[in-house]
């Protein structure tokens, strides 16, 4: 029995370190996350040799995963990191106020009071990033959130189509920040893009910017229905220009979300602005991401093409809800050597 207990003191001292190690790094030190992209001139000259080679964005995307493989208390880490930077979602025909209340609740403790003792991660104050609802669910949201330091995200502009007057759709910005959203999740008009009116996708994206105020604003591409990674890069370039905080890939509404390709492109993008502007972007991959295997492999991809800087709530984010289901049970596998049942592991 003393064995036991020293084992798994010492398992948890060894995971604390890991812990640190992964939010305590070098590469921070001189960065400044906070600092907001006021945009830039449009210029068609900075979509001109936007290109996009498919096979070999593939061809990256597939050497992800075999040669980064996270194990045991390095995985147990990185899960933790990984519920930071989750966007806990509910956006349903369906949702009620009791289901939102719900919600927040896990968003404050994301994992259960036993496995937080079991971990020896409680001086963590662990929660997710945000809680993102729609405009009419706010207020409930804003009641559960109080004396938290989570943040409120709306989805916005005629989510997730984007089809309604631009009236309206600037209407809704100014709704959702006066109702306690500090995070505006908007879509663009994909017309624009398969038309390649890029200089009104610029003048749409900046409106909203401005309606956003000091709320910051997500950039929704709905990439499936862009037709192709070059499309997916160059709206990506015209939302940043135009003064987008994040650039996110769906709605989660579409046949088809994120993918690793289509992230990947739009990651790179961000480095190219960060080259060009110094200005750091966020990244919000949304819509399919269900599992802690795939989770790695995008903190991975982050890692890799932006830095350790990128993987912290403000530059990078899930928007998730049946994710952090799956961590939590990975976590308790960690723990215990067993897989529980996934109802035990309830989101809202």
């Amino acid at each position: 029995m003393n064995t036991n207990k020293h084992s798994t003191k010492t398992q948890n001292t060894q995971l604390d370190k890991k812990i640190l190690n992964l939010v305590d790094s070098d590469e921070l030190e001189n960065s400044d996350n906070n600092l907001r992209n006021p945009g830039v001139d449009f210029s068609l000259d900075m979509l001109s040799n936007i290109s996009i080679n498919r096979s070999a964005v593939e061809r990256r995307c597939s050497n992800y995963g075999p040669r980064r493989s996270i194990k045991k208390d390095n995985q147990a880490a990185w899960l933790l990191k990984a519920i930071s930077l989750i966007d806990l979602t509910t956006l349903s025909g369906d949702d009620t106020v009791a289901r939102v209340r719900r919600l927040c609740s896990k968003a404050k403790q994301p994992i259960s009071h036993s496995l937080e003792r079991e971990l020896g991660t409680k001086s963590l104050n662990l929660s997710v990033a945000a809680v993102c609802v729609y405009h009419d669910m706010l207020s409930a949201a804003k009641e559960a959130l109080k004396g938290t330091k989570i943040n409120l995200a709306a989805v916005s502009t005629g989510f997730p189509a984007g089809l309604s007057p631009l009236p309206l759709r600037l209407q809704e910005i100014e709704y959702s920040v006066n109702s306690g959203a500090n995070e505006i999740d908007i879509v663009i008009s994909r017309r624009h893009v398969l038309e390649g009116n890029w200089k009104a996708l610029y003048e749409e994206v900046k409106m909203f910017r401005e309606k956003c105020g000091d709320a910051h604003m997500k950039t929704i591409l709905a990439t499936g229905e862009l037709g192709n990674l070059t499309n997916i890069a160059k709206a990506s370039q015209i939302c940043m220009m135009a003064g987008a905080d994040f650039i996110k890939t769906s709605t989660g509404k579409e046949s088809v979300n994120a993918t690793l390709p289509v992230s990947l492109v739009m990651v790179r993008m961000i480095r190219n602005y960060y080259n060009e502007t110094g200005i750091s972007i966020g990244f919000k991959a949304a819509g399919g991401i269900s599992d802690t295997k795939t989770a790695l492999l995008y903190m991975t991809m982050i890692k890799e093409e932006l830095g350790r800087q990128w993987l912290e709530p403000d530059l990078f984010r899930f928007g998730a809800s049946s994710l952090l289901g799956d961590i939590e049970r990975q976590l308790d596998h960690f723990s215990t050597g067993f897989y529980s049942a996934s109802y035990r592991h309830p989101i809202a």
